[in-house]
């Protein structure tokens, strides 16, 4: 645990990137590993990824796809196969050349994401339309190496899942890229309790080799963008580079139509961002690894009848299926104890002591609000599971509200340049690279998507003047 000194934070609106950093540290989320880049996730930023992972996993599995495990090294030549694959990735890669002591004939890469060594195996399982669709995801870390590493946000190894599917036709294929960013779009509303748009990504931002690329783009405390899932709808363009082939029901030989898909680790950087503020995390319920801790008070706390009751109080919770911590220190101060836990993020504090105990009541302190209300013990978990509740449905409408008040409309760069100094900017776009180019340079801001839901618009690109070539107004902002 953090020493009583330790416990305070830079303010958001002083340094948001060292309150991010300084956070992420003292709340014991994660910590620097020894290789630049790397990072060790410790127990209670893992937990919050482990319960993100049982969500996912759990709509993943629903929906006909099963879990797979490929290996870590492949082939150089694998990589080269998708020309525009390796041209996307070439800068983050990380290549095995000697191993055994000896220098190897075929350099062997470190994954930075799985289609090659797939498609190769989709080439040698896929006969026939009977063989079709193929349904498989992965749990697994990527290796990509980054110039400008930041915990949980970009680091040079993370984990995620990445789902691959093979299908007979393009129109399966674009359904299940649908599919899977339904998957993203209710865990990262539902569960990380963040609201975000939902829209294709401009062929610029595409990921490499893909035909469509749908992301959702959440909005951080800062303004800035999180790219929090993506979904793409490959084409045949890596059928046709590793032959996945299917013989049709009238014998004739076709390529697949694939996809890929995947979420990772720095969502839980998402969550930090979206929700924490200048105390510390605020952890949706249904993702903090302690939805309630119980804070016993009193020199002989951790004896007598405030234990007796705590202990009871923490079966009550468990068996109602809260997840519940005892703290029932009696060598650090409450006023520790309670910033402690504020800072960790807890969504309801339990107070209890032995004039609570006397009165038959506890005090419940809420993460989000600061607020303390007296509620009786008796009864008490279903009034929890009821708070909780609602905390996690707040959550969600405060991160609405903010991203909605941070998001403007543009017509001219002018005015595209001042929104996204401080937020989301929709503005009609001609498509135009140089366009997008001239913006990132001087604002570092890109398009992050066009959103599915965007009213039917024309007119004039806001950079150029040129007609515009989405058919809706683009969302435009700075991004981690």
């Amino acid at each position: 645990m953090p020493k009583a000194n330790e416990l305070g934070v830079t303010p958001q609106s002083e340094d948001f990137s060292a309150w991010y950093n300084e956070l992420v540290l003292r709340a014991e989320l994660a910590d620097r590993g020894p290789v630049r880049g790397t990072m060790i996730m410790r127990p209670y930023g893992y937990r919050i990824w482990e319960l993100l992972q049982a969500e996912l996993d759990a709509r993943i599995k629903a929906t006909g796809h099963d879990n797979v495990y490929f290996p870590l090294f492949i082939p150089e030549e694998n990589l080269r196969k998708e020309a525009e694959h390796v041209e996307g990735f070439s800068p983050e890669l990380a290549v095995v050349t000697i191993a055994g002591g000896e220098v190897l004939e075929q350099p062997l890469v470190v994954r930075p994401t799985s289609e090659a060594i797939i498609g190769e195996s989709f080439s040698r399982w896929i006969e026939s339309w009977r063989d079709l669709p193929v349904l498989v995801n992965q749990w697994c870390n990527v290796v990509r190496w980054e110039l400008r590493p930041r915990l949980f946000l970009r680091t040079t190894e993370f984990l995620w899942q990445e789902g691959h599917t093979a299908h007979a036709d393009e129109a399966e294929a674009t359904k299940e890229m649908l599919l899977a960013a339904g998957f993203y779009r209710e865990v990262t509303e539902q569960v990380a309790a963040m609201s975000p748009v939902v829209g294709d990504k401009t062929p610029g931002e595409r990921f490499p080799g893909a035909e469509r690329s749908v992301s959702l783009e959440a909005m951080m405390r800062d303004g800035r963008a999180l790219q929090s899932g993506t979904s793409h709808h490959l084409g045949t363009n890596f059928a046709q580079a590793f032959d996945i082939t299917y013989a049709t029901a009238d014998g004739r030989l076709q390529h697949c139509h694939t996809t890929s898909w995947g979420m990772s680790t720095r969502m839980v950087g998402g969550v930090i961002m979206t929700h924490g503020d200048d105390r510390g995390l605020i952890l949706p319920p249904r993702l903090a690894p302690y939805q309630v801790v119980i804070v016993t008070l009193g020199a002989e706390s951790d004896s007598g009848p405030v234990a007796e009751a705590a202990g009871s109080l923490r079966s009550e919770l468990g068996a109602q299926g809260i997840r519940s911590r005892l703290d029932d220190r009696t060598h650090v101060r409450p006023g520790f104890k309670f910033n402690e836990w504020e800072l960790r993020g807890v969504p309801l504090r339990v107070e209890l002591g032995p004039r609570d105990l006397a009165g038959g009541s506890v005090t419940v302190a809420h993460r989000l609000s600061g607020e303390k209300e007296q509620l009786p013990i008796a009864g008490l978990a279903p009034a929890i599971s009821e708070r909780l509740e609602a905390l996690q449905v707040d959550l969600l409408d405060r991160s609405r509200a903010f991203r909605e008040g941070r998001t403007r409309r543009a017509d001219s760069y002018a005015e595209l340049v001042e929104g996204v100094a401080t937020g989301f900017v929709l503005a009609l776009d001609c498509g135009n690279p140089a366009c997008e180019a001239r913006l990132k340079d001087e604002t570092t801001a890109t398009p992050r998507c066009v959103p599915l839901d965007g009213t039917p618009e024309q007119g004039p690109c806001a950079i150029c003047g040129e007609p515009s070539s989405y058919g809706t107004r683009v969302l435009f902002g700075r991004a981690y």
